[in-house]
């Protein structure tokens, strides 16, 4: 492999790293990367747990039928143990003549030439990239005649580089997008404690005041029980939906208009304002369009409910051309949008335009005292 396709290849292979921040999909492609970089037949990567084992290990060149057949996930000996321990580079003729080989499960296929690379941040190793078999040439097929070369080696120490960037890149996103989610939950599980709260104490008085009629006005306390299973029934929703809405974010599995409606739905439950939604003839988005999307949404809401007492609160989202566009309306008590540097940091005003700039978008904040708020947020979809 000559120094421009090399690079070309090395190239290729970075790019189709760095097109996902899922941590799953980058080790998949990693192990794809690497595997038709270096032309391997077959092709892996582990992920220790830190107790003998791996965590996770992906597999390119074999069928899952094949996957299947050879087992359980292998311990951290042999070969694999010298790659995870020792954090050097392991390139081998036949990996069977190798003192330290001890066998693969009956279902493995048979391998011989071996590159090994471990993938390291700092000193921390993050996995191991293990490549087997170099296809060979039309002509070169006899046993032994291919192997992995120095160049080989060097091409793999300069992906597992860049491998080790890319998976700790995901790994922050994901990270950074689980504390999103759990301060989501948190202020959903706020704002229906309060709500359960306020049915339970309607309920105690209402239950209360029933006690205090049956002698003296038995039909009024009939009234007053027949309210209080309507406010336990309430209550008993209140709690389901608790159980229901606060599992993880579901934006990657629904789909932004799915979860914007579960969300929905919670609030307006949660609050004396009616709060509703609408989608129209909107299809779906890029994931980082979705995303933004519906943290402006969230932050918009936030605004209207805790802060302007309004009495409805619209949430739409639909086509107008090229672009997609989120609108929240509502009724409550406004803002003056020309104090910047007081309201446009108390209402979040600021993070909601870094996050409409960050996807090419736009955001449009309408808002007088006393006359309500629109906030229209406006991405292109093409």
């Amino acid at each position: 492999m000559g120094p421009r396709s090399g690079l070309a290849a090395v190239s290729a292979a970075l790019l189709a790293m760095n097109r996902t921040l899922q941590v799953r999909d980058v080790l998949q492609t990693i192990v794809a990367s690497a595997r038709e970089l270096l032309d391997a037949r077959y092709a892996a990567l582990g992920i220790p747990d830190g107790n003998g084992g791996f965590a996770q290990f992906f597999v390119a060149g074999v069928s899952d039928r094949q996957w299947k057949a050879i087992g359980p996930l292998p311990r951290q000996h042999g070969i694999l143990a010298a790659m995870l321990h020792d954090g050097n580079p392991v390139r081998l003729a036949d990996v069977r003549l190798d003192p330290r080989f001890e066998g693969w499960p009956s279902a493995h296929p048979e391998m011989s030439d071996f590159l090994g690379m471990p993938i390291a941040d700092g000193v921390e190793i993050l996995g191991a990239l293990f490549l087997a078999n170099k296809r060979c040439p039309p002509g070169r097929r006899k046993p032994g005649a291919c192997a992995f070369t120095a160049e080989d080696e060097e091409l793999l120490s300069l992906l597992a580089e860049h491998a080790a960037i890319a998976l700790t890149n995901a790994r922050l996103y994901e990270r950074s997008r689980e504390l999103t989610i759990a301060d989501e939950r948190a202020r959903l599980a706020h704002e229906l404690h309060d709500a359960v709260s306020q049915k339970l104490f309607s309920l105690r008085l209402t239950a209360q005041a029933a006690a205090a009629l049956v002698e003296r006005d038995p039909a009024r306390a009939r009234n007053e029980l027949r309210q209080v299973t309507a406010l336990a029934a309430e209550a008993a929703d209140e709690l389901r939906a608790a159980v229901i809405e606060l599992r993880p974010a579901a934006l990657d599995e629904d789909g932004l208009v799915a979860t914007l409606r579960a969300q929905i739905q919670v609030l307006d439950r949660a609050h004396p304002a009616r709060v509703t939604f609408d989608c129209r003839d909107l299809r779906a988005l890029p994931a980082a369009h979705e995303e933004a999307l519906l943290r402006v949404s969230q932050e918009a809401l936030h605004n209207a409910l805790r802060h302007a007492a309004p009495r409805h609160v619209e949430v739409t989202l639909f086509r107008r051309g090229l672009d997609a566009v989120l609108r929240v309306t509502d009724d409550g008590s406004g803002f003056d949008p020309s104090a910047v540097r007081t309201a446009g940091r108390h209402l979040g005003l600021v993070s909601m335009r870094d996050r409409a700039a960050a996807v090419s978008g736009n955001l449009i904040v309408e808002s007088a005292p006393g006359k309500g708020t629109v906030i229209e947020m406006e991405v292109p979809v093409g």
